[in-house]
């Protein structure tokens, strides 16, 4: 199949990584890919699968395990012209480069006063849910979240992977894109190659409702609508969703719409609930829809504690449970 072909295709998120990855590349010759086992290994959970193959070793780079240099050297590279597509095995690992990014490549135009821009973007898998070991499960996007220069997005869908990484790539901005591996493979729908790229920044209505609203994104937002079911079914409780899709920045137009329709509001994420992305979803309602709000903001997250090993994590990972409960508490409360 061409990669100019007009047609859509039925993928899993990784599927939409991966052809989004393709197609920038066989667009523009300046996008190439780096990072440990990308090339010939396909990646740790094939994200690059036949790339190497497809575009050269000049192109589709193995590098040493140096998650600082991966990162400096794509700034290096960015500046130069390229736009480079920097992969970290896993979220965990990406803390030796966090000076990289967010001393240079998140400061870099504001630096030179905008004569110099950093388009790159860093991959990495992030969350728990697969039972993986020690510094292989966190969530910290709030991390990134608060750094001014950083984009930061999120999807949650075939679709929107294959979408907002080509959005993403193509930003002139550095750009932080989280994967949420846990549904990396978990579902299939139909992704149209020829629909317009989403905008950075824009959160989405994945369920309309109108007695409360769930704010979440990433791996949360299936287990969010289930949980959207289960009240609506259980408590005749009408549940809307909006995914927020980019943490940085927030859409808090779609936020305060949403909240203005239902009056109440639930923010949902799996990283641990003190210091979360959580607390600025809430703040920003806050401040510009206290008037609009019925009940308190309820926030329904993981636990203040490192991810816990293998079946423990089902415990610390929200579940459909847990978030319908909460919707409950939220729904009942008084203001």
């Amino acid at each position: 199949m061409s990669v100019t072909s007009s047609d859509s295709e039925q993928l899993t998120l990784v599927d939409g990584v991966r052809e989004a990855l393709r197609r920038e590349m066989a667009d523009d010759d300046r996008v190439l890919v780096l990072g440990e086992d990308v090339g010939k290994n396909g990646g740790v959970f094939r994200a690059t699968g036949g790339l190497y193959d497809e575009f050269g070793s000049a192109r589709v780079i193995d590098t040493p395990l140096a998650e600082s240099g991966i990162v400096g050297t794509s700034i290096g590279m960015a500046t130069k012209g390229l736009r480079p597509v920097a992969e970290m095995q896993f979220m965990g690992f990406i803390y030796p480069a966090f000076d990289q990014l967010v001393s240079h490549a998140a400061r870099l135009r504001n630096r030179s006063r905008g004569r110099y821009s950093c388009p790159m973007v860093v991959r990495a898998p992030y969350g728990g849910g697969i039972r993986a070991p020690e510094h292989h499960s966190e969530s910290m996007e709030a991390l990134f979240a608060h750094q001014p220069g950083l984009k930061v997005v999120v999807p949650s869908t075939p679709s929107d992977a294959y979408g907002l990484l080509r959005a993403s790539i193509r930003d002139p901005d550095p750009v932080v894109f989280l994967e949420p591996k846990r549904i990396y493979r978990s579902s299939r729908e139909p992704v149209d190659f020829d629909a317009e790229l989403p905008e950075l920044g824009e959160a989405v209505v994945r369920r309309e409702g109108s007695d409360v609203s769930v704010f979440t994104y990433g791996a949360m937002v299936p287990e969010t609508l289930e949980a959207a079911e289960m009240a609506e079914e259980d408590l005749g409780i009408s549940v809307e969703v909006v995914d927020l899709r980019t943490l940085s920045p927030l859409d808090r137009e779609t936020m305060l719409d949403s909240l203005k329709r239902t009056g109440r509001a639930v923010v949902v994420h799996e990283a641990p609930l003190s210091g979360g992305l959580g607390g600025e979803v809430v703040s920003a309602l806050q401040e510009e829809g206290l008037y609009h709000l019925e009940a308190p903001i309820k926030r329904v997250g993981g636990y203040d504690t490192p991810v816990p090993l293998h079946a423990l994590e089902d415990f610390y990972l929200p579940a459909p449970v847990r978030i319908a409960e909460g919707i409950r508490e939220t729904v009942e409360a008084e203001a």
